[in-house]
C-alpha cells in the first residue's frame, strides 16, 4: 500500500518544476508597430517595438532582421541564434531539435558571444552547447505560450528576406 502511495508523489514532484536554469527575463508589452530600424536596449531583443510584418518561421543560413523576428517572437514564436563559427554538428542538431515546430526560427546571428542563443518574447537563454536539455526545455514552455502577447498568431505568410 506504501508503494501506491509513492508512485503519485513522485509523479508531482517531477512536474513541479517551471523554471528553467539560466533564462534571463523581461517586461515588454506587445502590440508596438514601426517602420525602418530599431535601436533595440539588449543586443538579443526579447520584446519591444517591432516591424508590423512578421518573420516567416524556419530555418535560415543568414542573419535575420531583429525587427521582424521580435513580431514573431510576439507571435509566440522561439528565435534560436547561434554564432556563424558554430560547429556544422552543432547546428544540424538545433535544426533536429526545431523539426516539425511550427512557431520557430534558426539563424545565425554575427552579433552575440554565446554559441546559442534562444529567446521567446520576454525570455531568453544563453547555451553552449545544442545537446543541453535546456534546448527542449525552452522550446517546450516558450513555443506558442501564453507570455508571448499574440500567441496563436501566424508565423508563416510575411517577412522571408535575411540580411
Amino acid at each position: 500500500m506504501k508503494r501506491l502511495l509513492l508512485i503519485p508523489l513522485l509523479l508531482t514532484a517531477c512536474g513541479a518544476t517551471s523554471t528553467i536554469d539560466g533564462v534571463k527575463t523581461y517586461a515588454y508589452a506587445g502590440g508596438d508597430h514601426q517602420e525602418g530600424r530599431i535601436a533595440y536596449k539588449e543586443t538579443h531583443p526579447v520584446g519591444g517595438p517591432h516591424n508590423a510584418q512578421w518573420q516567416n518561421c524556419g530555418v535560415y543560413t543568414q542573419n535575420l532582421y531583429p525587427e521582424y523576428a521580435v513580431h514573431s517572437l510576439e507571435h509566440g514564436a522561439v528565435w534560436v541564434t547561434y554564432r556563424p563559427d558554430l560547429q556544422l554538428s552543432e547546428v544540424l542538431a538545433l535544426t533536429e531539435a526545431l523539426e516539425g515546430r511550427t512557431h520557430t526560427l534558426l539563424s545565425p546571428r554575427r552579433e552575440q558571444t554565446a554559441s546559442i542563443v534562444m529567446t521567446a518574447w520576454n525570455a531568453q537563454l544563453e547555451l553552449d552547447q545544442a545537446s543541453d536539455a535546456r534546448v527542449t526545455a525552452f522550446l517546450q514552455k516558450y513555443e506558442q505560450a501564453g507570455t508571448a502577447p499574440e500567441a496563436g498568431a501566424s508565423c508563416s505568410g510575411a517577412y522571408r528576406e535575411t540580411q
